[in-house]
């Protein structure tokens, strides 16, 4: 089973970015597939209910924080997990895309979303109703400027352009794999219909079951296009899921493809120092655990 590790650019990782490279190194090292960056611009202050992290977390831009770490790096992907792509303005998130895709060597995993957050959507100017609307063509005009030949144009509801191209277009072509995060029926279906993978967040076992179940439906609904290959599946385990062997099996018989493991929470009292030697020793000791299941 593939194993990544979530939150490379947040807490100490954003603090002291040194610590990123630190512990991705030590992931490389140690067999693991993967580290992915979160997003989110702005968190609400108080805290809501899903509200992803206390406002106070550092949380650096991922695709800052990805190329920091993929600079130091030779065969470790980088993922983001997941992009918002709502809030974006789709032409400059085109060129951060290929962006990290060329710096990195093609070792980009674009995970997307939708996203949830809408104090983050008020503050950023984005209408949260339409969302989904927006995630969609704007993936179609990451889709157009990468791939048309020549000058590209697109005419929709959120953009329009004519007689423009961006280069260097991304290494993968025709752009690196899409993985879809979330639990809604709209997004099982994007995921079987347009991308590479799923990916969902903060689940224990039942829940993935219960998220696969719904991705099977989809697949029976749904035409999947032959170039996409089989649909890969990544989660990220729910704190407090034990790491252990059993624990890593469950997952996978599941047919659970990556698991984007959180790394443990540190003490409170714990130097900077204490935090990264913790980190880097969790993926030290991780890695070939999770190798051994196969």
């Amino acid at each position: 089973m593939k194993l990544g590790l979530f939150g490379i650019n947040m807490d100490l990782c954003a603090a002291d970015p040194g610590v990123a490279v630190r512990a991705a190194r030590a992931a490389e090292a140690a067999g693991w597939e993967s580290v992915w960056a979160g997003e989110h611009y702005v968190l609400p202050d108080p805290a809501l209910g899903r509200t992803p992290a206390p406002p106070e977390t550092p949380l650096l831009d991922p695709f800052v924080a990805l190329t920091n770490v993929a600079a130091h790096t030779s065969t470790l992907l980088v993922a983001t997990g997941v992009v918002v792509v709502p809030v974006h303005q789709p032409l400059v998130l085109a060129k951060k895309v290929a962006s990290l895709d060329r710096v990195s060597g093609g070792r980009l995993l674009f995970g997307v979303g939708v996203g949830y957050l809408a104090p983050e959507f008020a503050a950023l100017g984005v209408p949260l109703a339409e969302r989904g609307a927006r995630l969609d063509e704007h993936l179609d005009v990451l889709q157009a400027i990468w791939t048309t030949d020549g000058f590209a144009r697109f005419d929709g509801r959120f953009s329009q352009f004519a007689d423009v191209r961006a280069e260097p277009r991304p290494l993968q072509r025709p752009g690196p794999p899409l993985h879809f995060g979330g639990y809604v029926p709209a997004t099982y279906e994007r995921a079987v219909t347009r991308g590479h993978g799923w990916y969902g967040f903060a689940l224990d076992p039942a829940g993935t079951e219960a998220c696969l179940a719904g991705l099977r439906t989809a697949e029976a609904g749904f035409d999947r296009p032959a170039e996409l290959g089989p649909l890969e599946i990544s989660v990220t385990p729910r704190p407090g899921v034990p790491l252990d062997e059993a624990g890593l099996a469950a997952y996978a018989e599941l047919g659970v493809d990556r698991l984007v493991v959180l790394p443990p929470r540190p003490p409170r009292d714990a130097s900077a120092g204490e935090i990264a030697d913790a980190l880097v020793a969790f993926v030290e000791d991780l890695g070939p655990r999770a190798a051994a299941l196969g």
